[in-house]
């Protein structure tokens, strides 16, 4: 991949390692179909701002609006749901390992995906090593860390599933305009959550100002730029290097945690993001040419 293409792959992550920060505040006063649905919406008006503002032409084929639905449905939906459903029942730093497991996931179905990206072993490595990273980056957490439920983990998976299958299917809508994509997967993902949290959880009661600036910020700027950005560059660098986007969110989320909350980076820590790095290196393929290019 370019060096244009990396820079935006650690700029989504860190604005996504962000989004645990706003789901935590969120769901404070919110169930977690609320926090998704408030989510999807802010995000979907947000991209249709942006198309026409951009003049950008809106898709007329009936049966493209179905699809994109359903396609946000399972990006959007469903595993924004689930995240913080679990984040309520499950150690942070659980939830984190198990979201950096992302990048295996989607590179196992995209090898058995039909017309998917076939893995190399030198990436199977990379995304090996990045998850390492990142459960070191966690364990300061994972050993102060409070029970966790099964059914927990399996949200957080079912999640990473999500993701992953996601990813293979927007390979098929290449030829959409991605600011139309994003505008119309997610207002599908609104018109079918919404409902669902009316039924389930009830009218929204929010009364903390911090709740409605999260939600501004997990719904413009971690949901709508994001997944515009995204679109656009998934075509160019596949969904497994793409997905390696979630072993940058443990970094920025620290990187947050010490600027804002005053905490503070360990050692272990430090030697996580590096371990990170390597694994990005090897996903990209830098390091099998800078070993092939060695002297016999």
């Amino acid at each position: 991949m370019s060096l244009r293409d990396w820079l935006w792959i650690i700029l989504l992550g860190a604005i996504w390692g962000c989004s645990f920060i706003f789901n935590a505040i969120l769901i404070r006063e919110l169930g977690p179909v609320w926090v998704t649905s408030l989510r999807v919406a802010i995000g979907a008006l947000g991209c249709w701002v942006a198309l026409f503002a951009l003049r950008k032409a809106v898709p007329r084929n009936p049966v493209l609006w179905v699809q994109l639905g359903g396609l946000g449905i399972i990006a959007y939906a469903i595993p924004f749901a689930l995240f913080p459903l679990a984040q309520a029942h499950l150690a942070s730093g659980i939830a984190a390992i198990i979201n950096a497991l992302t990048p295996m996931v989607t590179a196992l179905i995209s090898h058995f995906w039909i017309g998917g990206e076939k893995s190399t072993p030198t990436k199977f490595t990379g995304v090996a090593i990045g998850f390492v990273g990142a459960a070191i980056l966690v364990s300061p957490a994972l050993s102060h860390g409070g029970s966790s439920q099964l059914w927990a983990v399996g949200a957080c998976l079912g999640a990473t599933l999500c993701y992953a299958i996601s990813l293979n299917i927007t390979r098929s809508f290449k030829h959409v305009e991605p600011t139309a994509l994003t505008a119309i997967a997610l207002t599908g993902a609104a018109v079918v959550a919404m409902p669902v949290a009316l039924m389930s959880e009830g009218l929204p009661h929010i009364t903390r100002a911090e709740t409605w600036g999260a939600a501004v910020a997990i719904g413009v700027l971690s949901t709508a730029f994001t997944f515009q950005i995204m679109y656009r560059i998934l075509p160019r660098v596949g969904a497994t290097n793409f997905a390696t986007t979630t072993l940058i969110a443990p970094i920025s989320a620290l990187i947050l945690g010490v600027t804002l909350l005053g905490e503070t980076i360990l050692p272990i820590q430090l030697l996580g993001m590096v371990v990170i790095f390597l694994g990005l290196l090897f996903i990209d393929g830098r390091i099998r040419r800078a070993w092939q290019r060695l002297p016999a």
